[in-house]
């Protein structure tokens, strides 16, 4: 079977065909590169230079004045130790609510299959299509006085786990790769004499490693980039996350030093995404096709 692509293998040997193409290629590879990285180099480079030259128009491609101290300044004025020990907190205990319900419910819909379970499935998709500020005062007022129990969960960590485990489409995710696992194995293990639950966690869950990564790395991004729920439900300046944090204390920071501090704040999501990038495509990509 060949493979199928916009310029057949004939035309490319030809050496004008294939110089356009690789113009083509490089131009379309550099542009987005440019358009990825730019903004990523700017903030970087930024926290390098004095307070006049980061104002300066036009800007300066390279530090002109260079001073690695505005990131020390950052680290001590914005107590980034702080902010970045409660993002951590809140990010990974959003996680593991997340695998445990998520996973959950995903394998009920996917293998147990309930009354109305399409119907559920259906419903939770749906609200993929409601946008996530429209879900915000609800959900504050819902905070601001839990019915049943009646608590004030402001500025505490449910505040910031109970609405991440609500992810349609983490359930959506794991229910899709559960329904590629055979039935057949399955089916052994409960002629073997094992419970759902006991398949679930001695089948089902090794099996999942790619998708289960790919739904923690989603759960700690999704906690780490948020702001505006943050900043509603986090008022108490001790228990705020990073990004709420240094919005907080930029009043008065020169603006070297506060792009030092985004600076230092983006680095852990992109060590995330560097070191886990392959096992994102593979647990994106995993369950497509049933075989």
């Amino acid at each position: 079977m060949s493979t199928r692509t916009l310029i057949s293998p004939a035309q490319l040997a030809k050496p004008r065909a294939k110089a356009l193409y690789r113009a083509t290629f490089a131009l379309v590879v550099g542009g987005f590169t440019l358009v990825f990285l730019g903004p990523l180099y700017w903030m970087v480079s930024s926290g390098f230079k004095d307070t006049q030259e980061v104002v300066r128009t036009p800007p300066t491609l390279v530090p002109g004045s260079f001073a690695p101290e505005n990131y020390t300044r950052a680290w001590e004025v914005m107590d980034l130790s702080t902010l970045l020990f409660n993002t951590l907190y809140y990010a990974f205990g959003a996680l593991a609510f997340q695998l445990v319900l998520d996973v959950a419910a995903a394998y009920s819909l996917s293998k147990l299959r309930p009354v109305f379970g399409k119907a559920i499935l259906g419903g939770m998709l749906v609200t993929l299509m409601i946008p996530a500020t429209v879900l915000v005062v609800p959900q504050y007022l819902t905070v601001l006085d839990v019915p049943v129990v009646e608590r004030n969960l402001l500025n505490t960590p449910w505040a910031i786990w109970l609405p991440a485990v609500t992810n349609a489409f983490n359930i959506f995710l794991l229910k899709r790769f559960f329904d590629s696992i055979p039935k057949e194995l399955l089916d052994a293990a409960a002629m073997d004499g094992a419970s759902p639950l006991r398949i679930l966690r001695s089948i089902v869950l090794p099996i999942s490693r790619p998708i289960l990564g790919v739904v923690s790395i989603f759960a700690v991004v999704g906690v780490w980039k948020d702001f505006l729920w943050p900043m509603l439900t986090l008022p108490d300046p001790t228990k705020q996350t990073l990004n709420v944090g240094i919005y907080s204390l930029s009043t008065g920071v020169p603006v070297n030093v506060l792009i030092a501090a985004l600076a230092i704040a983006s680095v852990p999501t992109l060590l995330i995404f560097l070191v886990f990038q392959r096992n994102i495509m593979s647990g994106l990509t995993a369950g497509g096709l049933k075989g």
